[in-house]
């Protein structure tokens, strides 16, 4: 949904329920790799670009070279998905998949420290992952 007074509001989203389903999904998935302090930012009224954030923390290169790798598989295999691009992977820092309308971003704790998306995007709404997360 958006708002009138948002400069995006002339916008319409594709299939923004689609959306939401592939950034809970890689938030899950991120939770049940180790994957910690994970958010999913709804981004619809600051940008016409795409739809959702999804931020997890990882501990170690190998850790989020295996998130990277699972969700993938789960957004790709599972779900009939097609990731558009990656970044980062070989220097496994900050590691961006981009979804068209999700944007996944797995960082290791000093560079998500350094880059502070959710700072730099705090008027974005987070998105209750309570029940999504739950059991993880």
């Amino acid at each position: 949904m958006t708002d009138d007074r948002s400069p995006y509001a002339a916008v319409t989203r594709q299939n923004p329920e689609r959306s939401l389903e592939l950034a809970l999904a890689a938030a899950r998935t991120a939770a049940e790799n180790g994957g910690s302090d994970i958010v999913v930012l709804d981004m619809s009224r600051q940008t016409a670009l795409f739809d959702y954030f999804m931020i997890a923390t990882g501990t170690s290169r190998r850790q989020l070279h295996a998130m990277s790798e699972e969700i993938d598989h789960k957004l790709e295999d599972d779900l009939n998905d097609k990731r558009m691009n990656i970044d980062g992977y070989d220097e496994s820092r900050w590691i961006v998949l981009d979804y068209g309308t999700v944007v996944i971003h797995l960082f290791d704790a000093d560079t998500r420290n350094f880059y502070s998306l959710e700072g730099l995007w705090a008027d974005a709404q987070p998105v209750d992952l309570t029940d999504v997360l739950k059991g993880v």
